[in-house]
C-alpha cells in the first residue's frame, strides 16, 4: 500500500465514528423552550347564547417542548399564567381574574393552567396533534390539540433554530367547574387557538 492508502486506511475508522456520533446526534431528542414573546393561548366563548362572542389573550406562557423528528415522538409540557388573561376590557379581566362569585377562573387559588401532552401523527417528521391532559380550575380533563401547522427553522435575526405551530381544540368549560352565564343561556362551548414559538435550547 502507499503511504497515502495507508493514511485513508487509518482515518477511516476515525470518519466512521463521526459520522456514527453524528447520525446518533441528529437523532437525539431535542428540547425548545418557549418563547413567551411569542406565544399566546386564546380562547372564544359565548354570550348570551350567541348573543356575541367573548374573546381573551393569556399573555404570560412558560414551558418546553421536546421533539426527536427522526423517530416520530415528542412532548409538550406548557404552564399558563391565569392572572395575564386580557379580552380587552379592564373590569372584565378582573371579575374573571379575582372574582369568587361568580367564580370564572379564580386566579388567586388556581393561578396556574398546567397542560402535558405527547406529539402524534406525524406526518414527513412533522406533528398533527398532541393528545394530553389540562389541569385547570382544579380539575383535570383529556383534551387534545389539532396542529393546523408546523415549522421548524433557522430564526434570519437571532440565528438560533426556532420550531414554530397553531393548534386548535375544543372544550366543554363547565367540565372544569367554570359555569359562570350557565343560568341565562351561556353556551359552554369554548373554541382554543393557541400560537406558540419554541427556541432550541442550547
Amino acid at each position: 500500500r502507499t503511504a497515502a492508502a495507508s493514511a485513508m486506511t487509518g482515518r477511516t475508522p476515525c470518519l466512521l465514528l463521526l459520522l456514527g456520533i453524528a447520525q446518533m446526534a441528529a437523532a437525539a431528542p431535542i428540547t425548545y423552550e418557549i418563547d413567551p414573546n411569542h406565544t399566546h393561548p386564546m380562547f372564544e366563548a359565548d354570550h348570551l347564547d350567541g348573543l356575541s362572542t367573548w374573546r381573551a389573550i393569556f399573555r404570560k406562557t412558560t414551558g418546553s417542548v421536546i421533539l426527536d423528528a427522526s423517530a416520530s415522538q415528542g412532548s409538550v409540557d406548557i404552564l399558563i399564567d391565569m392572572s395575564s388573561v386580557d379580552f380587552g376590557h379592564d373590569k372584565l379581566n378582573d371579575i374573571a381574574v379575582n372574582s369568587a362569585a361568580p367564580p370564572i377562573f379564580e386566579a388567586a387559588k388556581y393561578p396556574v393552567a398546567h397542560y402535558q401532552g405527547t406529539l402524534e401523527q406525524f406526518v414527513g417528521g412533522s406533528p398533527h396533534a398532541v393528545v394530553g391532559r389540562l389541569t385547570m380550575h382544579g380539575v383535570t380533563r383529556p383534551v387534545t390539540l389539532h396542529i393546523d401547522s408546523f415549522k421548524c427553522m433557522i430564526n434570519p435575526l437571532t440565528k438560533r433554530e426556532v420550531c414554530g405551530a397553531e393548534a386548535s381544540a375544543d372544550l366543554d368549560r363547565s367540565e372544569f367547574g367554570i359555569t359562570v352565564g350557565k343560568p341565562y343561556g351561556f353556551r359552554m362551548n369554548v373554541h382554543l387557538r393557541i400560537q406558540v414559538e419554541a427556541i432550541r435550547a442550547d
